[in-house]
């Protein structure tokens, strides 16, 4: 697909319309007290799903509940806060242990939450560049203590119905050659020069690890995809000047809704990275290349960056 093609998609074809009572299952979505998250989350609640808002501010959570709860009145299902805060990784095994403590089963991870061209010396509360931190290592570390109940619910379920959602970007601008430019002394990813680099090093690592765990999780019948939700306006671009913002933020939500709830994303396309407004994509060449073992003509950078991220949050497992 063109980069023009996922600046200016065809309509979706998958929307909340087409989607079925959901009551009874939950779902835990990062960084849904505003944007696409918001979105995102209100279009479940309004199926009766039972939602976690997961974020670090009580106060946005109890408004956002507040703004869903009078868009569906009807609902049968409920919205539930979880506060975290991925660029800590000290707080998110208190979440985890939270909702395991209140929950039997989670049906579809959606890694929503995130931060853009944050200021290059910006750093999360372990010491690493704050994007890297926030959208790839924190979600990484999220996902692994989430494990055992994301196979727990599978083995009751149609095979595919379980998910791992990650939200990246449009990776074909701006991405590193290979996806991740690493520094050999330190054995992790380097801090490029510019905060945009960075933020695109980041979301090449969330695409790296939606593979990796496709690949770990698959023969549990769990999907896990990889997506670029649209050029939107939300929260995330705050430092972004108004004029290169985008628009239609419940479009981006669709492109979440295909790939955690669309009967077109199957075990047969586990893995696969999707495109505006839910369609399947593919990856540039020059980041493609990481999803593959030397052995295999590529340069192993989505198990090596699985791995990184391993042995950063072994500590706060």
């Amino acid at each position: 697909m063109s980069v023009a093609s996922q600046i200016f998609p065809p309509c979706p074809t998958f929307t909340e319309k087409n989607l079925p009572d959901l009551i009874g299952k939950v779902y835990i979505i990062t960084g849904a007290a505003a944007g696409i998250g918001q979105e995102l989350a209100k279009m479940l609640y309004g199926k009766n799903a039972t939602v976690y808002i997961a974020t670090r501010s009580l106060e946005k959570i109890k408004h956002a509940i507040e703004v869903m709860q009078v868009s569906h009145p009807q609902s049968q299902g409920r919205l539930e806060p979880l506060l975290i805060d991925l660029a800590d990784l000290a707080t998110i095994k208190s979440a985890v242990q939270k909702f395991l403590s209140k929950e039997q089963r989670l049906d579809v991870l959606f890694h929503n939450a995130g931060v853009m061209v944050t200021p290059v010396d910006a750093r999360s509360t372990q010491g690493h560049e704050l994007q890297l931190g926030t959208n790839a290592v924190g979600p990484y570390l999220l996902t692994k203590l989430l494990e055992p109940i994301l196979v727990r619910t599978a083995k009751h379920l149609p095979a595919g119905s379980v998910r791992i959602v990650w939200v990246a970007s449009i990776i074909a601008l701006g991405t590193p050659k290979g996806g991740i430019v690493w520094d050999e002394k330190t054995g992790g990813p380097d801090v490029l020069d510019s905060s945009g680099s960075n933020y695109m090093q980041s979301k090449a690592g969330v695409v790296f690890l939606g593979h990796e765990y496709a690949r770990k999780l698959g023969e549990h019948g769990i999907i896990s995809v990889s997506l670029h939700p649209g050029i939107l306006k939300t929260e995330l671009q705050r430092h972004l000047p108004a004029v290169v913002r985008g628009v239609m933020v419940e479009a981006g939500a669709y492109t979440e809704i295909y790939a955690g709830l669309s009967p077109e994303v199957t075990l047969e396309n586990n893995g696969r990275y999707i495109i505006p407004w839910g369609r399947f994509g593919l990856l540039p060449d020059h980041v493609s290349v990481g999803l593959r073992s030397k052995e295999e003509g590529g340069n192993g950078s989505s198990l090596r960056f699985a791995q990184w991220c391993g042995q950063l949050t072994r500590d706060f497992c």
